[in-house]
């Protein structure tokens, strides 16, 4: 992990200039991506990368040929609006029908939230299972305050995430993610998301990844279409 000093720099500078990206539908079951600009977030240039797929949370059938990865902060109020308005169309159109696997990539930048968020609900997932997992990120995603509030920090903190697992699992299992999330052992696995996410040359959240090419298209049609090809060529 980057040591405080270097965190509170990164926070600076995406405070002072961040700009969210806005995703919104046009008509059932289409959707518009409109990038109005980036944010501070230093990347690597964009490269290819071998993705391990392994102990990363996703929706779908363990068979589905193709893997879309979707790289998110929880902080973001777009990513929000992808969760309630996006993902379900994903999930009708090509998770439930076999054809690919929804995958969550953490990029946690706008703040120390967006990280302490993305640790928790990496012990949610290591230590509770999948199904917990989906049900906390979506409760975390609905609770997460107006986008005038998001880059505020100490929201997310250690009280309000306990209380938000607790409307997805028992007091029992909140005790095991505590106890893993103090010991500070999710921090790898954000790490290794936030490596993906330098190597792919990831610039803004949400970002969508089909096989691990982008998706640059506008309407639910270009992703399906993509999500087709990249099942053709295996």
């Amino acid at each position: 992990m980057a040591n405080s000093n270097k965190k509170t720099k990164k926070e600076s500078q995406s405070s002072s200039k961040f700009t969210f990206w806005v995703i919104g539908l046009i008509a059932a079951f289409v959707l518009g991506f409109i990038f109005l600009g980036n944010h501070t977030k230093t990347v690597q240039k964009a490269s290819t990368a071998t993705i391990d797929y392994s102990a990363q949370p996703y929706l779908g059938k363990k068979s589905a040929p193709v893997s879309i990865i979707e790289f998110g902060d929880y902080k973001c109020p777009n990513c929000k609006n992808f969760a309630a308005n996006v993902v379900p169309l994903i999930q009708k159109d090509v998770v439930d029908t076999g054809k690919a696997k929804l995958y969550f990539f953490n990029d946690p930048f706008i703040n120390v939230d967006s990280t302490r968020a993305a640790k928790f609900a990496e012990g949610v997932y290591h230590e509770l299972g999948s199904d917990t997992f989906w049900k906390f990120h979506e409760t975390l995603y609905k609770k997460q305050p107006d986008d005038s509030n998001a880059e505020k920090t100490d929201i997310y903190d250690e009280k309000f995430l306990v209380a938000t697992l607790k409307e997805a699992a028992p007091t029992a299992d909140v005790n095991k993610v505590l106890e893993y999330f103090h010991a500070n052992k999710a921090d790898a696995a954000v790490n290794k998301d936030l490596g993906y996410a330098a190597k792919l040359g990831v610039t803004g959240t949400p970002t969508i990844f089909v096989d691990g090419k982008p998706f640059t298209g506008k309407t639910m049609d270009d992703l399906i279409s993509m999500v087709d090809k990249a099942a053709k060529g295996k």
